[in-house]
């Protein structure tokens, strides 16, 4: 489960018994180079929550690459700042805890984890090389734009730095609304004029009440032709999850008004045993 400079050198003129050179242009004749315009670094906190951080390069206070930290290359670290919690992924477990941002710095809170044992060492001792770095104070730097980047100092000399990929909140424009989906274990085909021999998830919704009880009577599965972001479907397998629905502005003709991105799975069950 669950980012030329030219330098203008002076000449150097010995006296000689040859005529005279001509005088050189002045240094203002000198045509201007342009310089690349290159995002100025702030420490604009309004930027966390607007992306999903992942980490891209990490290097200690010597300047060598932290490998310990790339334990997981086909999955960078993750940081994901919402409410005021700082969340990370892509370690061995989901890691937690909350964080502030004063004066140019992040000050993260202890972090809490789960309890979840990997096989493979390196990602095992993931937890702990990430954990030492996050938690305490760090100097945050942050830069906006295409590729919006996040970089994280630490008190030692550590530097992690991470680029930005939109949250779903920011691709769509705004919050979405927070449902439970119920997934059958089975798909069944499904009718669709641009995929022959479609087979659709099979859906219904569920309500629970503030207390995590289920309360009304779900309704009967329906064919559920919209993707879930986040969400692969293994067949024999029925899931509860939470989804965040967002409304898409201006979809094409073909393309579904509404989008589904997996925030968790609540339940899972094998129904084949």
């Amino acid at each position: 489960m669950k980012r030329l400079l030219l330098i203008a050198l002076p000449l150097a003129l010995a006296a000689c018994t040859k005529p005279a050179e001509p005088t050189p242009p002045p240094a203002d004749a000198t045509p201007a180079t342009s310089t690349p315009a290159v995002a100025a670094s702030t420490a604009d906190a309004t930027l966390l929550p607007k992306y999903h951080w992942r980490l891209t390069d990490a290097t200690d206070a010597k300047g060598q690459r932290i490998a310990a930290l790339f334990a997981r290359a086909d999955q960078p670290v993750q940081l994901d700042f919402r409410d005021g919690r700082l969340g990370v992924s892509n370690t061995c477990n989901r890691m937690g805890g909350t964080y502030t941002v004063t004066d140019g710095s992040l000050t993260a809170g202890s972090l809490v984890a789960t309890q979840m044992a990997c096989a493979d060492s390196a990602v095992m001792a993931l937890d702990q090389e990430v954990g030492k770095r996050l938690e305490g104070t760090l100097k945050l730097a942050t830069t906006a734009g295409e590729t919006p980047a996040l970089t994280l100092t630490t008190a030692t000399g550590d530097v992690l730095a991470f680029t930005g990929e939109p949250t779903a909140e920011t691709r769509y424009g705004g919050p979405g609304e927070r449902v439970f989906l119920e997934v059958a274990s089975e798909t069944k085909p499904c009718s669709h004029p641009l995929i022959p021999d479609m087979q659709c998830l099979q859906v219904r919704e569920i309500t629970y009440d503030d207390k995590g009880l289920k309360t009304g009577t779900p309704g009967e599965f329906q064919h559920f032709y919209d993707g879930i972001e986040g969400y692969t479907h293994e067949p024999g397998i029925r899931n509860v999850l939470r989804v965040d629905r967002y409304t898409v502005k201006n979809p094409p003709a073909d393309a579904s008004s509404k989008a589904y991105v997996l925030d968790m799975v609540v339940e899972s069950e094998n129904t084949a045993r």
